[in-house]
């Protein structure tokens, strides 16, 4: 194996490698780092997950000098915002032994510490494009002394959809500069474009043809199954024997939540990624997820290519992807830095068009998925789920038992209780009949005697004391036993004589 020493690396670089248990480079970074340290433009392609941002990183940072001055000198650019944060620390931890400042830009988060690090000095810039231009269109990002340039996921970055603000970045950018693209799918018409950016660019493609375009160590598994059994399918897949972080695609935001909080109703740890959470919550979600405290990760195909994380076990595709281009970049989120890894996608019966052309492009040899449900044998064999598996690894919560109903008491009864209670006082039941409505009882017993005085005396048509009128409707009685006050009657103002107002 070849060290990072070998090819000419500095030694704090080398050493900031160490510390992370990196030392020998894979072949990708042995073929363009030597190319890349005296500045030839390089168009490097290779496998997700064999160290590509190494292998522009380390030039990039070595050709900027031990201390460079302040003020942006090269500039990263990548299309997601998960990607963004992934380069943006790789490049943070090979500047750690020198003063190199590498600041990540990118949309979601607040303008002002973005353009404090700038002001500051920052020699690096890593971002997505929309944010880069609009820091530069406000003055507060100048690229006119970027003379690094790379662009990652460059068949991303120079399809129809990036490519505007692509050229909007090099027209900012100095003419005579350093260029690199990589990427791990680099189609001719893509390859073709990227020549206008570039310099006499050198092809570099690190890996082997008669390996096929799939990585060797990732096994790959396609079912036809049900939509209405893929949760189940799914949960069951979860606790195959060995399973480590998963990470699994949905075609949509909506179904990436409703299987989030499926599995989370179900008992399973996970987390989603998607455009409908605010970036502050994908962040946490991802940090998570790296961190071990949630090991299933649900994601749209924004985060296909900004997972770096070495100990990922299974992908699985809960749709179809759209095209075998991101079929290879979902699936490269597992078996990365050489580890094995397992790729399972569902194939719904209406996607069985779309398989068979990816089928054909990547040369499966599996044109009709095998039919496959949550209880078929072959699937249990498949991914190691031991026999009696269910889809369930937390009961639901138990519904807590209503509360009894309190029966009805007597007023008598519910006056002796407020009494012995302590209580203040108690409404009485409404009752039919000749009985009076609304008539409170006061705790004491004499409070009591003298509200059960006063029905009599009205029956009888005695005057009643102030404060114990009934109320029960049939007179003019105030609340308190006196006369309510006569309502005043609004007085509409004279029309005027002799015709209507204009």
């Amino acid at each position: 194996m070849t060290t990072f020493a070998d090819l000419g690396v500095d030694q704090d670089i080398v050493d900031s490698l160490a510390s992370k248990g990196i030392v020998d480079a894979f072949p990708i970074q042995e073929q363009t780092i030597p190319l890349g340290l005296p500045g030839q433009d390089i168009i490097g392609q290779a496998k997700t997950g064999t160290g590509k941002t190494f292998g522009f990183g380390i030039p990039v940072v070595q050709r900027l000098g031990a201390d460079p001055a302040p003020g942006v000198k090269a500039l990263i650019v990548v299309p997601t915002r998960e990607l963004a944060v992934q380069v943006y620390e790789d490049i943070d931890m090979l500047t750690a032994n020198r003063p190199t400042s590498v600041v990540a830009i990118y949309g979601g988060k607040a303008y002002e510490g973005q353009i404090e690090q700038l002001k500051a000095g920052a020699q690096i810039v890593v971002g997505t494009p929309g944010r880069l231009i609009d820091l530069a269109g406000q003055r507060l990002l100048d690229l006119s002394n970027a003379t690094e340039v790379v662009l990652d996921e460059a068949d991303k970055m120079l399809d129809l959809g990036f490519l505007p603000d692509i050229e909007k970045i090099f027209a900012k950018v100095p003419a005579v500069r350093h260029t690199q693209l990589f990427s791990a799918t680099m189609p001719g018409p893509i390859i073709a474009l990227a020549r206008r950016f570039m310099s006499n660019p050198i092809h570099i493609r690190a890996t082997d043809p008669d390996e096929g375009l799939m990585q060797a160590n990732i096994r790959h598994l396609v079912y036809r199954a049900h939509s209405l059994d893929k949760d189940e399918v799914i949960a069951r897949i979860l606790q195959s024997e060995g399973r480590g972080k998963t990470v699994i695609f949905t075609r949509t935001k909506r179904a990436a939540q409703r299987l989030v909080d499926e599995l989370g109703d179900r008992g399973f740890n996970a987390a989603a990624v998607h455009g409908d959470m605010s970036q502050e919550s994908r962040e946490r979600s991802m940090a998570a997820f790296k961190a071990g405290k949630r090991d299933v990760l649900i994601a749209t195909d924004v985060a296909a290519r900004g997972i770096d994380v070495d100990d990922v076990t299974h992908v699985i595709n809960h749709t179809v992807p759209d095209d075998d281009k991101t079929y290879l970049h979902r699936a490269g989120r597992t078996g990365r830095a050489g580890k094995t890894g397992i790729a399972v996608t569902f194939v719904d019966w209406e996607d069985l068009h779309k398989w068979a052309l990816i089928n054909r492009a990547l040369d499966f040899g599996q044109p009709d998925p095998v039919e496959t449900y949550s209880s078929s044998p072959h699937l249990y064999a498949d991914l190691d789920i031991p026999e009696g598996t269910k889809g369930r690894i937390a009961s639901a919560p138990k519904a807590s038992a209503p509360a009894k109903e309190r029966k009805p008491q007597s007023a008598a009864d519910a006056a002796a209780e407020g009494a012995s209670e302590g209580t203040t006082r108690r409404r009485r039941r409404r009752t039919r009949g000749g009985e009076r409505v609304g008539s409170t009882f006061e705790t004491d017993a004499a409070g009591a005697a003298e509200t059960d005085a006063a029905a009599p005396a009205a029956a009888s048509g005695e005057a009643a004391v102030d404060g114990t009128g009934t109320h029960d409707g049939s007179g003019k009685e105030h609340h308190d036993g006196r006369p309510a006050p006569r309502r005043r009657r609004r007085r509409r103002a004279p029309r005027p004589e002799g015709g209507t107002a204009a």
